[in-house]
């Protein structure tokens, strides 16, 4: 019997815009882009400039200080811009497509008749190796070690998450071709946390069952809860629609960025998954299924409302996301009385309004405003009672705040990444970047210990 983990602590927001089990319409981009800022621990060198003609899968950029990382297009087509910013950071890579999709040839490949390094080399080639992260420091993992496991959450708890067993749908070969795969690039085991009651064997694949509130769906509750991270040890983590991916190109022989998309959210016209390609236009995703067309009234989110990342239609999906949210802005809301009023059709993590006595399946529109100004940090133990790992929240954000690295690896630093901070900071009274503080503090760590 597969071990059960049972998250006691945590927060269901249940937000109204589910996305229903259909596909949509829409999907069609009219440029493609790859955002060096999408993945944290990468120093980008583009290897292409406006006007180079690609196939999905040529070489777009690497990684200064590992050269064998590429991040390759996710289409065929021209490179129309190479954006930068400031000290020329670059900023993205945009491709506009071509009308029949042209892959780069990398080959069908048996996994199991493969040896680790092949099967790395083959990763790094087709350019998936930035969907590999690792803890500590949650960034693109170093190809130059092996990991003590792997860590794979296929269950999506956040608020209005996408339904990987739709998601799944069909691609079930592919998936367990990946995981065959990241099977033989650890000494040790792949961990896959699925949702309590589902019955599953994989194999050399150990599921572990999670139940309870968000965030138990979070990779990072499962590593804590599974075999946590100690000092000097390196574990690898992978979103199972990358898992996907990773499967597809060994069964396939090409690099195919396909994905299913979740369109959820209050102000949104159809709910539902469109099939697309990472990398696309928001616009392409939502154009014409939002609610309030004013400027400023909605706001679009590539990913959940907790870690998600505010973009507009002209902005690209994130490379991790496979959800795209819209819910207000409020910046037009005027309330009277505010906080002094019952609040029958507010949510609240506490016993704050009355909307409590209504039960938990009542679904909540709530929009983007924080409701107050940043003030010190209070110890009321709200962090405590959202936060189910074994770890003290916070004395490990003060610990980073003021960067002693004692406390700070003492606390758990290294098996942490800002969206287990997510709900802390949905419920802090003080208002304060939790998550940026967090990736902040991870960023420093790193370059201090490398």
């Amino acid at each position: 019997m597969a071990q059960v983990i049972k998250i006691k602590k945590g927060l269901d927001i249940n937000l109204k815009g589910k996305a229903s089990d259909v596909l949509l319409t829409g999907g069609k981009s009219d440029s493609y882009a790859i955002v060096p800022d999408c993945y944290d621990g990468i120093k980008p060198k583009v290897a292409v400039k406006a006007g180079d003609k690609v196939k999905a899968g040529s070489v777009l950029m690497y990684d200064k200080s590992h050269p064998e990382i590429k991040f390759v297009s996710p289409v065929s087509g021209e490179v129309t811009a190479v954006n930068r910013g400031e000290k020329r950071k670059v900023l993205s890579v945009v491709v506009k497509p071509d009308a029949e999709m042209a892959y780069e040839e990398f080959g069908k490949k048996e996994v199991s008749s493969l040896s680790r390094q092949e099967i790395k080399e083959a990763i790094l080639n087709a350019g998936l190796w930035p969907f590999i992260k690792q803890r500590p420091y949650d960034i693109v993992a170093s190809p130059a070690d092996t990991p003590r496991d792997i860590f794979i959450s296929t269950f999506y708890s956040a608020p209005l998450a996408a339904n990987f067993n739709f998601i799944i749908k069909g691609q079930e070969p592919d998936f367990m071709t990946g995981l065959n795969a990241l099977v033989k690039l650890t000494e040790g085991k792949v961990y896959m946390g699925i949702k309590n009651g589902l019955s599953i064997k994989l194999g050399s694949v150990e599921t572990v069952g999670v139940e309870g509130p968000h965030p138990a769906g979070n990779v990072g509750v499962l590593i804590n809860h599974t075999k946590p991270v100690n000092k000097g040890e390196v574990v690898w983590t992978v979103r199972p629609d990358d898992v996907i991916l990773i499967g597809r190109l060994f069964n396939k022989g090409i690099a195919d960025f396909s994905r299913l998309v979740a369109i959820t959210g209050s102000e949104t016209t159809e709910r539902g998954y469109i099939k697309t390609i990472a990398g696309c236009t928001i616009k392409s995703l939502v154009g014409g299924k939002l609610l309030s067309s004013g400027e400023g009234r909605v706001r679009i989110i590539s990913g959940n409302v907790l870690t998600g990342r505010k973009v507009e239609e002209d902005d690209y999906l994130g490379a991790y996301d496979n959800q795209v949210t819209a819910i207000p802005e409020g910046s037009d809301v005027h309330e009277f009385l505010g906080w002094a009023m019952p609040g029958l059709d507010k949510f609240s993590a506490s016993r704050t309004f009355l909307s409590w006595l209504i039960g938990k399946k009542k679904e909540y529109t709530i929009d983007a405003r924080t409701k107050g100004g940043k003030r010190a940090m209070i110890m009321s133990n709200d962090y405590d009672r959202v936060f189910p790992m074994d770890i003290l929240p916070e004395y490990l954000l003060k610990a980073i705040i003021s960067f002693d690295i004692d406390k700070m690896e003492n606390l758990g630093i290294y098996e942490v990444a800002p969206e287990d901070f997510a709900l802390c900071e949905f419920v802090d009274a003080s208002k304060i970047e939790i998550q940026k503080i967090v990736r902040n503090g991870l960023d420093l760590l790193y370059r201090e210990m490398n």
